[in-house]
């Protein structure tokens, strides 16, 4: 007989973890958005700020929901399991670089019009906030990213993702694992789409000129967090804790703008050639379909509980 969903618990965490960010949403909305966020520092709005302040809600709501219910503090996700989950610490790292880079590739074949070797749009952002062109040619800025965000992102990003993945992977996810696993991932994209709905109104992501707008840009990031979340769950579930996810999250963070600098003309961002448009979303999707068909049955994801 499969255990029910606790969901007394359940609910207080996604109470907290949606109050605590939407919060911080509506500060930046009624203060500018993201179009006219008050500047605080060069370079940094409130907006820049809040906004990761938020990545914390859901890691301030797995604490929160574990005092107040008095859960105690077993079942973390937070031992490293090396044994288990140092393959799927390493695949974390470098996949996610892989699948953005085919899903811009797949957008640029798609719309060969917006593809811009030279990095024209990118050169002239650096120009007007420097005074200087960039000193260093196309191919040699592409090497030159790449590296950076393939080294250096998971780790980088690691503080703010973790305040993220502690809550959605180490705590909602085993929550809902008595639903099923294909079940629990369908639920978590859903939750976890909702949670940046705030910010996709005003703008991030997506801005505004596509058609459908801004409706058709909450429906992108539901599919966009199903896709994604599905790989960052099955990575966790499987490499028995909950850093490959973090991995993987701070590794997607760090090369997603990669197809930007690439960007000629005025794109569809609701299509790509960002990982969070529909095409180049398709490796990430394409994944997570496998993983769905290869998914365990309810009670064997049930025993996958730490």
């Amino acid at each position: 007989m499969s255990a029910p969903l606790d969901r007394r618990r359940i609910g207080i965490y996604l109470l907290i973890a949606f109050g605590f960010t939407w919060t911080l949403d509506l500060i930046v909305f009624f203060n500018g958005g993201l179009a006219d966020s008050p500047q605080l520092a060069p370079g940094v709005t409130l907006f820049l700020v809040l906004v990761a302040l938020s990545m914390f809600g859901p890691a301030i709501a797995h604490a929160l929901t574990r005092l107040l219910t008095r859960e105690g503090w077993q079942g973390m996700w937070l031992r490293p399991n090396w044994r288990a989950g140092i393959g799927y610490w390493a695949l974390m790292w470098v996949l996610p670089m892989c699948f953005i880079l085919a899903g811009a590739v797949l957008y640029f074949l798609l719309f060969p019009a917006h593809f811009d070797p030279s990095m024209t749009v990118y050169r002239n952002q650096v120009q007007s906030l420097t005074g200087q062109d960039l000193p260093v040619p196309g191919p040699a800025l592409m090497v030159g990213q790449l590296a950076q965000a393939l080294l250096l992102a998971p780790l980088l990003n690691a503080p703010a993702i973790f305040g993220e993945e502690f809550g959605w992977r180490a705590y909602l996810q085993p929550k809902l694992l008595p639903l099923g696993e294909r079940a629990m991932y369908g639920v978590m994209g859903v939750i976890w789409g909702v949670w940046h709905w705030p910010v996709i109104l005003m703008g991030y992501n997506y801005g505004f000129d596509y058609p459908g707008s801004p409706w058709a840009g909450l429906l992108a990031m539901v599919w966009f967090t199903f896709v994604v979340g599905t790989v960052l769950g099955w990575a966790t579930l499987r490499g028995g804790s909950v850093w490959p996810a973090v991995i993987g999250h701070g590794a997607l963070n760090g090369a997603a703008g990669i197809g930007v600098l690439f960007l000629a003309g005025q794109a569809n961002m609701l299509l790509g050639p960002a990982p969070v448009g529909l095409i180049a979303s398709l490796p990430w999707a394409l994944m997570a379909l496998w993983i769905l068909w290869k998914a365990k049955p309810r009670a064997e994801a049930e025993g996958a509980k730490q």
